[in-house]
């Protein structure tokens, strides 16, 4: 039996995206699409062939009751993150997460609905797995090499910065070298999370980017990893809405599932 998927933000690139792949995996049913601003439209109208003429709804919560959903694919806005997370667990289906903006406070809270309602949930700050993999290798040399910065450069669009993913790789780096205390701030330098100093670019014809510059005795390490289309995210999605059915709390980060 298929999995029943809702995507939420189902307009934006991301969420356009998801719906493609979604719908092309025989393993995944796409049975909604919610779209605040969109509400009213047909799905396919605005996709194009290949997904359901679904017409898009604002209600998350009737959606999924009415769907039977089992999995909700987040891509909206920063600012509905909490509240979307809230009315999928609510509504009895599983949260699968790539809108940005996470703090360890929404992070906690999330873990207690989860918790509440007996139901798992993935949250990924990126679903890129080559940039999944560029995280854990820097997490590695960290241990060696533990004079680092990061670099990030996204598209003029992204709401957010620095990057969840740039924010993540500092947590692993911090983890792997010991937590180091930060270091005083130098606003020319970028800004530290985690005692790493990360660097914000938004520029239009970017669309995600990271590098992780290790610097030792007479030598340095740059890890890069680049995203030249938002495919690249879809393999983390698709694996992301099979896996999270095995849950039941609560998994920060798609390097958990690798």
């Amino acid at each position: 039996m298929s999995v029943r998927v809702v995507v939420s933000g189902a307009a934006g690139r991301m969420g356009q995206e998801t719906c493609r792949a979604v719908a092309s995996d025989p393993a995944l049913e796409l049975v909604g699409a919610v779209d605040v601003v969109q509400s009213g439209r047909s799905l396919a109208d605005l996709v194009g062939g290949g997904v359901p003429g679904l017409p898009m709804r604002g209600d998350l919560v009737a959606v999924v009751r009415d769907t039977q959903a089992q999995v909700v694919v987040d891509f909206s806005v920063p600012e509905s993150r909490m509240k979307v997370f809230s009315a999928a667990i609510a509504a009895g289906a599983r949260p699968v997460v790539g809108t940005t903006g996470w703090t360890e406070a929404d992070i906690a809270a999330c873990r207690t609905l989860c918790q509440r309602h007996g139901l798992g949930a993935i949250i990924a700050p990126n679903f890129s797995i080559g940039a999944v993999l560029m995280m854990k290798f820097a997490a590695q040399a960290a241990r060696y090499m533990p004079s680092v910065e990061i670099i990030e450069l996204h598209h003029n669009q992204k709401l957010d910065a620095p990057s969840g993913t740039a924010v993540k790789t500092a947590a692993l780096i911090a983890a792997a070298r010991g937590d180091r205390e930060p270091g005083e701030p130098h606003p020319a330098r970028g800004q530290e999370f985690h005692g790493v100093p990360i660097h914000s670019v938004r520029l239009p014809g970017l669309l995600a980017h990271q590098q992780v510059i290790f610097g030792g005795l007479g030598q340095t390490l740059t890890l890069v990893h680049d995203s030249l289309s938002r495919e690249s995210f879809m393999p983390g999605v698709i694996l992301a809405c099979k896996r999270v059915l095995e849950l039941n709390e609560l998994v920060y980060g798609l390097e958990n599932l690798l």
